[in-house]
């Protein structure tokens, strides 16, 4: 039988084989080994510890043969003599587009309406956009993968269901990720490889009878006999459904008015608000690596940092080395920022959200009811739009003047383009946003020696972490209470964060659909 083992290889040793790494582990001779299968990797670059990566690796000794990897569950087919429904899913983001890859898997195509365009003609909208020109349905948060497709390709979840990580994972890579994603802890595919990723998923769906609509912006659900028959469009287009995923994504406010409106079940949820923090990567590979540092070996420095400010949770977000700060507003007069990386990594920069964790309550306004955190986060925006200048220059201040209270007289080189204004951060946020916001920092900067440098910048806002509102659904058939047929589903409808949790929840929504359907 084969064993599991785990090993630490330390950097300087990077080079030996791993047969004779885990030879030594299991007491044999390493000519025994006949082969060994990587299942999980990452690297080690505590303090207290040398430098290195620790591994979980399947050893396979003399007379054993390596099974080949394991394959998905088959899916299970619709049946021939039950008509098929048809079914339509807003949004192509990774729960619109997984719901229906595991719905056309089963026999039932779908249409997969998206407000923005296809990953290809999208870039020419992001680099207006870098410029001061917003297309306010292809950006960084509308167009083919939702979110995600520009910013980053990170895959790390804290999603516990292993088998379900397991299958988007592999998924992506028969897409055209690299095959280490299913391998790292913390995989990251990069936002010039991605769009690769999705014109292959969509190659993939459109053989299997998917249509996508794309530059179709939804407008409203008809009703008849008390469930959904149909899905308009802003250009009065009109599609037949029996069935519709409503995977629209984080940012697509109009949704949530029309769903508002439409008297569906919703309520207020938690989410964070904050800045983009940045610095020179390599101040960061010196604060993480210590005298390795440098080191050609070592892949730029990582982080991820917790504190407790004034009462609340601040912490890191969506981290980027060797990225770049990108505007990600959807709305001309709200500025917004996110971050992102190319696979390589290998901009001299490093940034991260660093956000603070609010509660409903925080919202006020009871009125807009479940739309206030909407207004929430919109009124942040347009305050960071109005100290900006416009033309979505973000407001800006050194870290260091932020914990002191003072203005920033000038600004270190900034990734983020359109560019960068000195402000006071704290005349954007509500006071106990800044204040948390503050002694958190204050926090952290004394737990990581280095990190409070003087080309530290904070870049305003960071808004769009999660959703702010939930759209209620069963428990168990994952459908509205308010409205038979309609399935929310992903980050969106309050139920996932990230690439890889979106696309599971549109998953588990395709699988109630073909169970009770069925």
């Amino acid at each position: 039988m084969s064993r599991i083992v785990d090993l630490f290889v330390p950097l300087a040793a990077s080079a030996e084989p791993l047969a004779h790494v885990a030879s030594r582990t299991l007491g044999i001779p390493s000519s025994n080994v006949r082969d060994i299968r990587v299942l999980r990797r990452s690297l080690d670059a505590r303090k207290a510890h040398a430098l290195g990566h620790r591994l979980r690796v399947e050893v396979f000794l003399d007379g054993e043969v390596a099974p080949p990897p394991l394959a998905a569950p088959a899916p299970k087919l619709w049946p021939v003599s039950v008509p098929r429904p048809r079914v339509v899913v807003v949004g192509s983001g990774p729960a619109g587009a997984w719901a229906a890859l595991r719905l056309a898997e089963a026999g039932v195509p779908s249409t997969i309406l998206e407000r923005g365009k296809p990953v290809q003609p999208r870039r020419h909208d992001l680099a207006s956009l870098q410029r001061g020109r917003l297309d306010e349905n292809s950006n960084y948060c509308f167009g083919e993968g939702g979110a995600g497709t520009y910013s980053d390709g990170k895959l790390y979840t804290r999603t516990k269901d292993r088998a379900a990580v397991d299958h988007v994972l592999a998924d992506l890579v028969g897409f055209g990720a690299p095959a280490e994603v299913t391998v790292e802890s913390r995989p990251h595919v990069g936002s010039n490889r991605l769009p690769k990723v999705l014109a292959a998923l969509r190659a993939f769906l459109e053989r299997r009878g998917v249509v996508y609509k794309f530059s179709s912006v939804f407008a409203d659900i008809a009703v008849g006999a008390g469930r959904v028959c149909a899905v308009r469009t802003a250009d009065a287009d009109e599609l037949p459904a029996d069935i519709v995923i409503l995977a629209c994504g984080h940012s697509a406010r109009d949704v949530y008015v029309w769903a508002a409106n439409a008297g569906l079940a919703l309520e207020r949820k938690g989410s964070a608000v904050g800045v983009r923090l940045e610095h020179p990567q390599p101040v960061i590979d010196r604060i993480q690596y210590g005298r390795a540092a440098g080191d050609a070996r070592l892949p730029p420095a990582f982080y991820e940092v917790r504190a407790t400010g004034a009462g609340r949770g601040v912490y890191s977000f969506c981290m980027c080395p060797g990225g770049f700060i990108v505007p990600a507003a959807t709305e001309p007069e709200g500025v917004v920022v996110n971050g992102m990386s190319l696979a390589r990594r290998d901009s001299p920069h490093a940034n991260a959200a660093m956000v603070v964790a609010v509660e409903p309550a925080d919202y006020g306004e009871l009125s807009l009811g479940p739309l206030a955190g909407v207004e929430f986060q919109r009124g942040i925006e347009r305050a960071a739009h109005a100290l900006g200048g416009g033309a979505f220059r973000a407001p800006a201040q050194r870290l260091a003047d932020f914990l002191a209270r003072r203005s920033s007289t000038s600004l270190p080189k900034v990734s983020y383009h359109p560019g960068v204004v000195a402000g006071r951060l704290d005349e954007i946020f509500p006071a106990c946003v800044t204040a948390a916001l503050r002694a958190g920092l204050e926090t952290i900067s004394r737990r990581m020696r280095g990190f409070l440098h003087e080309d530290a910048v904070l870049v305003a806002a960071e808004t769009r972490t999660s959703a702010p509102l939930r759209m209620v659904r069963d428990p168990t058939t994952l459908q509205s209470p308010t409205l038979a047929g309609l399935y929310p589903a992903g980050e969106g409808a309050g139920y996932a964060g990230g690439i890889v949790s979106s696309a599971i929840d549109g998953a588990r929504v395709a699988e109630a659909i073909l169970a009770r359907v069925r």
